[in-house]
């Protein structure tokens, strides 16, 4: 029978109880190194200055040293006229020794003459028969950096600790570290479990997916300064993957596995881990999650079973395997990373006795960043490619309300856009985005409505949008009115596309026309709400009189976010029809019944028309580079209208 999850326990628990049965997580040792193979280390000790830096005065200027007395009363109209002794080049002490009335030429980096006290700038100065003029008088000290200056010896210059990066290693470079102590780097070893699985460099057969976490997670630990060994995917075999960890045991202080960790009879990393020494955790309140796995061997290895979905694994990976790598580092104590704070631009439900984990999309705006959630399957990867962070919603929480301010935890460095489109999906945007050379843009697709919801609380310099005007028949230029946004908002004419049936190749089912959708042997694919396809159908299934579709339409409510997703769920036979735009029948090598063509435009709100981003957008919607790029690909076509203005 299948083992029920040990007592759920919260992350905060979670840590508790594993510093308590290992007794604290600690570093594993400490190891001198040269200062050149000491990027990305955890020092170990507490560095003092040696030397002076800098270890001498110096010039931090080209110009003339001098005797600040000598200037003060220089000026424009009365320069000051010294006798010039010589120069004095870098990396040699002078042999000049300047008295009143004397000046010496100075390169940046020299060290001071003996009896200068400071620089003129050559800029304020002029040369002529052996003498300077001085335009500007000089302040003892000006323009020098004097001994010891930067640090002095016996000055505290690191604390131990800290991580070594670029600016770490200059100090200790000018205090003159030749070697240093650091915290030995735990070895991790890296597995992925699962009898689905296959690595990229195999072609992908049913009932099979590629391996994600393997990139993932070694590259997560990568940015931590680990160097992780992938060992390779493992079955789901109880004696293959105790096998292959006890093999390995001798030579890593920490196994992270990825996958077979829940509760059902197929899962089975937990009775590894408790063979090998014990289960220290197994399950999180947490969604998504729940199914993580702590271990231990005898001797205090460490033993991490991640859950299989990436979206899971990564966020898992942040909260809790994140803090157990930088204590076995040698960060003892440190502050979150990478934390922003926005707000959530409509409510979410959450709650129900589990702490909830939601990945988001992050715009920037005049009033702060705004989080969109992105709200769907944890196995989906993808996801992780347009995911900024995510956000952590306590257990006894049942909801985020509109405008609520969230901490988001980021996923690496966040990097403000060029330019932010929220709306409707279309495969053509890319291309004119690729055009325009607009790479960084930031796109949230989640439908025409949402996308002008977006312009009017002022997340969004542009809206993709395709709704139709019920009563007139006519795209887009009726939401201004709708949405009281007649003086805040642009309309500039897109392009037209055809949209109509997605089916299997051949026509199986014999499907010709909307009304067909009402057949009990034909399964449908919808839109999400909101979005402009989905009005179409709404708006074509009432002129039908069909006034229950969710109860007469079988797959009314299997609803998918983008055209691709209605196109991959006909051609993976989980629905016999849906309605997108043709282009993606020819992708997936289905056929195509076209209903319509539909106008994709773009609204702008008027205080970003003058951004760089906007503004390269509408110049390529005009140019006739990307009408030609546009009319290659099918069932697209530019309209004598294509970049005008329509709207305000």
């Amino acid at each position: 029978m299948a083992l029920v999850f040990h007592k759920l326990v919260s992350v905060n628990e979670a840590f508790r109880i594993i510093e308590e049965k290992l007794g604290g997580i600690r570093p594993l040792g400490v190891e001198t190194v040269p200062l050149t193979h000491a990027y990305g280390r955890i020092l170990a000790e507490d560095v003092y200055a040696q030397v002076d830096s800098p270890p001498f005065d110096r010039s931090t200027v080209d110009g003339y040293a001098v005797i600040a007395e000598d200037t003060y009363t220089a000026d424009e109209a009365n320069p000051v006229k010294l006798k010039l002794l010589g120069k004095v080049q870098v990396g040699h002490m002078p042999g000049i020794e300047l008295t009143s009335g004397t000046c010496a030429e100075i390169s940046t980096g020299a060290p001071l003459p003996r009896g200068a006290d400071a620089v003129v700038m050559v800029e304020y100065t002029k040369t002529e028969d052996g003498n300077v003029r001085i335009f500007r008088g000089v302040s003892p000290g000006e323009n020098i950096a004097q001994t010891g200056s930067d640090a002095s010896i016996g000055d505290l210059i690191l604390r131990r600790g800290r991580r070594l990066g670029p600016r770490e290693l200059s100090a200790l470079a000018a205090v003159g570290c030749r070697e240093i102590k650091v915290y030995i780097k735990p070895r991790v070893a890296l597995f992925s479990t699962g009898d689905e699985l296959v690595p990229i460099s195999e072609k992908l057969k049913p009932g099979k997916i590629y391996d994600v976490n393997s990139y993932a997670i070694q590259a997560m630990l990568k940015d931590l300064g680990v160097d992780a060994d992938f060992l390779g995917i493992l079955p789901d075999n109880y004696g293959v993957i105790k096998k292959s960890i006890e093999e390995i045991l001798e030579r890593y202080d920490v196994i992270v596995t990825s996958g077979s960790t829940s509760a059902g009879f197929g899962d089975i990393i937990y009775r590894v881990f408790e063979e090998l020494g014990g289960v220290l955790i197994h399950g999180l309140k947490i969604k998504p999650g729940k199914p993580t796995v702590i271990g231990a061997t005898r001797d205090k290895k460490i033993l991490i079973g991640l859950p299989g979905f990436p979206l899971s694994a990564m966020m898992i990976f942040i909260l809790l395997v994140k803090p157990i790598i930088m204590k076995l580092m040698g960060l003892q104590s440190f502050e979150e990373e990478n934390i922003v704070k926005a707000r959530i631009p409509l409510r979410i439900e959450t709650g129900r006795g589990r702490r909830h984990l939601i990945p988001v999309q992050l715009l920037s705006t005049p009033t702060g960043l705004t989080a969109y959630p992105l709200l769907g399957d944890s196995g989906a990867a993808t996801t992780l490619s347009i995911a900024d962070g995510f956000i952590e919603v306590e257990e006894e929480k049942q909801y985020l309300s509109e405008d609520e301010e969230v901490t988001v935890k980021l996923f690496q460095p966040l990097k403000i856009s060029s330019i932010s489109i929220v709306g409707s999906n279309c495969p053509a945007l890319n291309l004119l985005l690729d055009e325009a050379g607009l790479w960084d843009a930031k796109q949230v697709n989640v439908g025409s409505l949402a996308g002008w919801k977006a312009l009017k609380r002022g997340e969004a310099d542009i809206a993709g949008t395709h709704l139709l005007d019920p009563e007139t028949g006519v795209y887009n230029i009726h939401m201004p009115r709708k949405m009281g946004l007649e003086n805040e908002v642009e309309i500039y004419r897109g392009y037209i596309r055809v949209i109509g049936m997605i089916i299997s190749k051949g026509n199986p089912k014999k499907i010709k026309s909307l009304e067909d959708l009402l057949r009990d042997d034909i399964i449908f694919v919808n839109r999400v709400k909101g979005s402009g396809v989905r009005t179409f159908i709404d708006t074509k299934l009432a002129e039908l009189g069909v006034r229950d579709p969710e109860k007469k339409i079988r797959g009314y409510t299997y609803e998918v976010k983008t055209h691709t997703a209605v196109a991959s769920a006909v051609a993976q036979q989980r629905a016999d029809v849906g309605i997108a735009v043709g282009y993606v029948a020819k992708i997936y090598d289905l056929d195509f019944i076209p209903l319509t063509e539909e106008y994709f435009d773009f609204a702008v709100r008027k205080d970003r028309s003058d951004k760089v981003g906007v503004q390269r957008l509408l110049a390529t919607l005009r140019s006739k580079s990307f009408h030609r790029k546009l009319e290659e690909i099918p069932y697209y076509k530019v309209s004598s209208e294509t970049g005008e203005k329509i709207f305000g």
